[in-house]
């Protein structure tokens, strides 16, 4: 032993807890031949779950319900009036809007009637989501305390509004580990609207991996080029010579391990053995070649344009077809604070077809039974407008709608109720902690019974406060 490295504090508490470290590996992880880190089966699933997989469909920027799933006749008729302020009450707005001296109620901009056999309110700007109603739960009553972007998507994507916690795929990665060996079990894609607006920034913490083990973030594909950078070996390396390397440096790897017993050499090792599984893998699903002419009708033209949104719905489909455990969708553009109609009309543009086209190719295929598909934003958007009348509308956490299919979800469902002005819950309120407590629910997961252990406490997606799974909108909670 290098008595330098002895003399450093660092050294010091990696050796003293090298021991623990080891041991506390060795209880979490097993390999397979290839190396491979996976989640061990510590008693999950709690119970048979109803999805294998989840598909998010994550709305960034907050889409508007008012205008998209939450009909009013009350806004219209009072279109232009002033939202009264027993509505509004001391409710926290924005910096954007708490100057106004007016707040003039909006009308919807889209044009409302009940579709499928359920009835289901939806607007007409969204013609293809109106056609698989019959297959999705609409959800109109969430709501979380968040005001503002950043809190907002870091709380619904990580249970905290504080940066640094685990992603919800990361949590479905550490406790149920991948079905497919050469995949991740988190994987990422992001896809931005045509519209004026970009929308708000993305950030990889979204779908990082916090306290857990980091080899269960999310893994980003790339919209161009080979999906992962550094996918191909360079000229003149084999995959024979690839192998040999992975392997020389494996031995390294752990032969460090063994002596400091930091568990993210291992993290290391299982990922280097991922990336070479994903040469071969990644470009494979990326390749639409063998795609029929009927899959780009179903989901759009646009489904041959890498990095839109279509072409991610797609790339979503194949991903579930290899078992992927957790796939999301990131789309920017949904911030309609200026240019309301123009805006919003485009954003749905980009993404009704190919959303609804993806639960109806699923379903075709035989997979939406086993696939959890969730759909919405960080929160929806004010009764009221934004400056001018019809000009835009601000961020809007105490209601807003989203959409479940699958996976063990009811179709046809509508579930919870705002007031006349969709400004408040009226009934069977749902916060995102229920929403991710549902998720958990049907990948077969008790959300209170899975916890990890940091900084002395058991944390979980769901946090400390009270959660519960939205029973209503399941087929059946089977008991549990």
């Amino acid at each position: 032993m290098n008595p330098n490295l002895l003399a450093t504090r660092r050294s010091f508490i990696s050796h003293a807890f090298g021991g623990v470290g080891a041991l506390a590996l060795g209880s979490m992880l097993d390999r397979n031949a290839f190396g491979s880190v996976k989640a061990v089966d510590s008693g999950l699933p709690h119970f048979p779950p109803t999805a294998k997989r989840v598909i998010y469909l994550f709305m960034s920027g907050g889409p508007s319900h008012i205008d998209l799933f939450d009909y009013k006749p009350t806004l219209i008729q009072n279109h232009g009036e002033e939202l009264p302020p027993s509505v509004r009450g001391d409710q926290r707005v924005t910096g954007m809007t708490s100057g106004q001296k007016k707040f003039l109620v909006c009308g919807s901009i889209g044009k409302f009637a009940q579709r499928g056999k359920s009835g289901t309110w939806v607007s007409d700007l969204l013609p293809y989501t109106s056609n698989v109603v019959d297959d999705i739960a609409v959800i109109r009553s969430m709501n979380t305390e968040a005001i503002n972007h950043d809190p907002g998507i870091t709380y619904i994507n990580t249970g905290s509004q504080i940066p640094g916690q685990p992603s919800a795929g990361a949590w479905a990665s550490y406790g149920l580990g991948s079905v497919n060996q050469n995949m991740p079990a988190y994987v990422v894609l992001l896809s931005q609207g045509t519209g004026k607006n970009p929308g708000q920034p993305i950030f990889s913490r979204l779908w990082g991996s916090g306290y857990l083990p980091s080899n269960h973030q999310g893994v980003m594909l790339r919209s161009s080029g080979d999906p992962v950078l550094y996918l191909n070996d360079p000229p003149g390396i084999t995959r024979e010579n690839r192998r040999e390397q992975l392997d020389d440096l494996a031995a390294l790897n752990r032969l460090k391990f063994k002596d400091s017993g930091d568990p993210e050499i291992e993290t290391r090792i299982s990922q280097y053995e991922m990336a070479f599984r994903m040469q071969a893998a990644a470009p494979e699903i990326a390749d639409l070649s063998d795609e029929p002419e009927s899959t780009f009708e179903l989901y759009g033209q646009d489904a041959r344009q890498p990095g839109s949104y279509a072409f991610n719905c797609l790339m979503a489909r194949r991903m579930a077809e290899r078992d992927v455990r957790f796939i999301q969708l990131f789309h920017r553009g949904w911030d309609q604070h200026v240019n309301l109609e123009r805006e919003l009309k485009a954003q749905c543009r980009d993404t009704d077809q190919a959303s609804a086209a993806l639960v109806t190719d699923l379903k075709t295929r035989g997979l939406l039974d086993d696939t959890l598909v969730i759909w919405g934003g960080e929160f929806g958007r004010t009764a009221y407008s934004q400056g001018a009348l019809g000009s835009g509308r601000d961020h809007h956490g105490r209601c807003f709608s989203m959409w479940m299919a699958g996976g063990g979800v009811q179709g046809g469902v509508s579930h919870g109720t705002t007031d006349e002005f969709a400004y408040n819950i009226a009934e069977n309120g749902v916060h995102i902690r229920d929403l991710n407590a549902t998720m958990l629910h049907c990948l077969g997961i008790d959300h209170e019974r899975f916890t990890y252990r940091f900084q002395g406490l058991d944390q979980r997606l769901t946090g400390v406060e009270e959660a519960h799974v939205v029973k209503d909108v399941l087929i059946s909670v089977g008991g549990h």
